[in-house]
């Protein structure tokens, strides 16, 4: 079954929303971003969400010690790096670990290979949030646990998926209304299309 996270989650309201739409994972992100959140707001919906939703902490850069912090504040399940994290640095946390990368060219599967972190995410060369895809012929073939993103929206998810096969798809620009806020009847139709892809074969 391929994974759904939706991202950049501000609020309880889109938090619930998402998570009764069929989201397997909820990132929050903590570095500067149209939808950065602060820890103790994150802290608040964290706690209001039910057992069994895989909770996501997005950093860029940060230090060791302020992601302790956050992620011990949060009762964060996972923390997603998203900028210039050295192998070394991912290695040195006591919860799973997500290393983002921007697929520029056919090198991607090189970088990949000099992480051990339980999960790769592909984005495009923007950067998370942008709404922008990236060539997907780039990444057809690598193997492992592969977050598709960078783009995806309920139009285009189902194509994606059947191209690059991953391990779960991460989505946030492409189901909102507006920046920071999400938009229910995509999330809804997002999730649908990913669960009748796999049906579907």
């Amino acid at each position: 079954m391929t994974r759904i996270k939706i991202c950049g989650i501000t609020s309880r309201e889109d938090a619930l929303a998402a998570v009764e739409c069929g989201a397997d994972a909820l990132g929050f992100v903590f570095a500067e971003s149209s939808r950065q959140i602060a820890p103790d707001r994150a802290g608040d919906i964290i706690a209001s969400l039910p057992p069994m939703v895989t909770t996501v902490g997005v950093f860029v850069d940060e230090s060791h010690r302020r992601v302790r912090e956050i992620a011990l504040r949060c009762h964060l399940n996972a923390l997603q790096f998203h900028g210039n994290e050295s192998p070394a640095y991912c290695r040195g946390f006591y919860r799973k670990v997500i290393k983002a990368f921007r697929v520029r060219d056919g090198s991607i599967a090189r970088d990949l290979a000099g992480y051990d972190v339980d999960a790769c995410l592909l984005d495009s060369p923007a950067g998370g949030g942008t709404g922008r895809t990236f060539d997907w012929e780039l990444v057809r073939g690598i193997t492992g646990r592969i977050i598709l993103a960078g783009g995806l929206t309920p139009d285009n998810v189902a194509e994606a998926i059947q191209r690059v096969r991953p391990y779960a798809v991460d989505v946030s620009s492409g189901v909102e209304s507006e920046p920071g806020k999400k938009d229910r009847r995509l999330m809804e139709k997002f999730v649908r299309q990913v669960r009748e892809c796999e049906r579907a074969g």
